[in-house]
C-alpha cells in the first residue's frame, strides 16, 4: 500500500509519529470493522490469527487495511487452505494459545487489545522495559484513571497546539480529550483479559471507538 504499513507509521526511524490522535484512532476503527466483519459476518467465521502492525497496511487516505491472512482459520471448517497449526508472533499472541487451545475470534480480539495500546503508547508489546510480569495490559492499567499522559505518545497531541479553537478552549478541551484516551486504553485492556467470556467484543468496539471519534471531532 501506498503508505505502507502501520509498524512503519508507528516506529519510523526518526524516533517520532507524525500520527495525529484522530488518524490513530480512525485506523484502530478501520482493523476493527475488519474484524468485526470476518467473526459477525462471515460464514463461515473467520480467524485472522496473526494481527500485528506490520499486518495493517495503509492507503493515500490513511485508510487501514488488515492484510496477511496466511495463518487464516475458517472455523468449524476442514478448509485446506486453513492454517493447520498455530504460530503467531510473540507479544501479540493471545494467552490461551500459549496453553494448547484452538485459535478463535477471542484470539483475535486479545491481538486487537495488544494492537490499540501500542498505537496509543508507541510502546512494543517486546520492548526491553517489559519485563517479569510488566506490560502494555498493566502499564496501562495502572495509569487509569488520572495518569493517562504518562503513558500515552504525547506526540500525536502536536497538532492542538495549532488550533485555535482548541486554544480558546483550552482547559474544557484538555479535560475531554484526557478522558477519551483514557476510554480508548479501557478500550485495550477490555480486549486484553486473559478469559475470553471478560473481552469486549469487536462490534462493540466498533461502537465505542466511534463515540470516542465522535467527541474528539467536536473539538
Amino acid at each position: 500500500m501506498s503508505k505502507g504499513s502501520l509498524q512503519d507509521s508507528l516506529h519510523s526511524s526518526e524516533g517520532t509519529s507524525e500520527l495525529s490522535l484522530l488518524q490513530r484512532i480512525n485506523i484502530l476503527m478501520g482493523v476493527a470493522f475488519a474484524l468485526d466483519y470476518i467473526h459477525n459476518h462471515c460464514i463461515p467465521v473467520v480467524v485472522h490469527g496473526d494481527l500485528k502492525p506490520s499486518n495493517i497496511l495503509l492507503d493515500d487516505d490513511m485508510v487501514a487495511h488488515v492484510g496477511d491472512f496466511g495463518l487464516t482459520r475458517l472455523l468449524g471448517t476442514s478448509c485446506p487452505n486453513s492454517s493447520t497449526g498455530f504460530r503467531g508472533t510473540i507479544g501479540y499472541v493471545a494467552p490461551e494459545y500459549g496453553l494448547g487451545n484452538e485459535m478463535s475470534s477471542s484470539g483475535d480480539v486479545c491481538s486487537f487489545g495488544i494492537l490499540l495500546l501500542e498505537v496509543m503508547t508507541r510502546k512494543k508489546p517486546t520492548d526491553d522495559i517489559f519485563k517479569e510480569s510488566l506490560n502494555l495490559h498493566k502499564i496501562a492499567s495502572m495509569a487509569l484513571p488520572d495518569r493517562v499522559m504518562d503513558v500515552i505518545d504525547v506526540n500525536m497531541l502536536n497538532v492542538y497546539e495549532e488550533n485555535e479553537n482548541f486554544i480558546q478552549n483550552m482547559e474544557e478541551n484538555v479535560k475531554k480529550i484526557e478522558e477519551c484516551l483514557a476510554f480508548i486504553l479501557r478500550i485495550g485492556i477490555s480486549c486484553n483479559f486473559d478469559s475470553p467470556l471478560e473481552m469486549m467484543d469487536m462490534k462493540r468496539v466498533v461502537q465505542e471507538l466511534q463515540h470516542i471519534l465522535d467527541t474528539l471531532q467536536n473539538i
